[in-house]
């Protein structure tokens, strides 16, 4: 059985990309269970879920990683929740046609940017037993899963997999609990409107990770609340 807080009363959590979609319904969640959440956005002007702190925040730009990061440590003192769910994708194409600024802007948000974001915050979340980051990954990037196009999308979520599987091996005995969670198929700007999951059914495994109590499962890759593999 794996314990879950029911209850993040004093607990503070940063999610990215989240302003809309997946993003936004995990953070609503989490300040729902009592969290402060701090919902980045790339835009000052987007709106984020109620109840949340909206903070400025492209993971392409470590300037605003660095501010976002000394904001929250500022303005409350701890870090306890990292969702790294900012993510862009293209599909279809094949490697020979995607077009290489596609590649660049693939990697830079879904892979450097998890990876920059995590460089500033684990000081924070290692300060506390049991903080957690949560990847939002993607089937997709299952090494097991690499045919069927969109090489940039499917590499930049390998490498998002191999960033979990780095921060377990390296933190975990500091306490951090780092997890890799395919949320399926959403209907999101992203997914499309014929995805076959509402993004409620996809914040589910995302929110219960986050949640997840001290001395929980770590370095593993899930759906539906169940490890699945690399």
């Amino acid at each position: 059985m794996v314990d879950t807080y029911d209850d993040l009363s004093g607990q503070v959590a940063l999610v990215t990309g989240a302003n809309r979609g997946l993003g936004a319904e995990i953070a609503r969640r989490l300040a729902e269970k009592g969290a402060t959440v701090y919902a980045g956005s790339r835009s000052s002007g987007n709106e984020t879920p109620e109840n949340t702190e909206r903070v400025l925040l492209d993971v392409t730009q470590e300037g605003d990683i660095e501010a976002a990061v000394d904001g929250i440590y500022s303005e409350v003192g701890r870090l306890d929740i990292l969702v790294n769910n900012a993510g862009v994708g293209e599909f279809g194409n094949d490697i020979v046609a995607e077009p290489t600024p596609e590649i660049d802007r693939t990697l830079a948000v879904n892979l450097r940017g998890p990876m920059v974001v995590c460089k500033h915050a684990v000081p924070l979340l290692i300060q506390n037993d049991g903080g957690r980051v949560v990847n939002i990954s993607s089937g997709m990037g299952a090494l097991s899963d690499m045919d069927g196009s969109s090489p940039a999308y499917r590499v930049s979520k390998t490498g998002l997999n191999g960033l979990t599987t780095y921060l377990h091996g390296e933190y975990n005995e500091n306490g951090l609990l780092a997890n890799s969670v395919c949320p399926g198929y959403v209907r999101t700007d992203m997914g499309g409107e014929d995805a076959d999951r509402s993004v409620e059914k996809g914040a589910e495994t995302p929110v219960w990770l986050a949640s997840l109590e001290p001395e929980g499962p770590s370095g593993a890759f899930w759906r539906d609340k169940e490890r699945i593999d690399w």
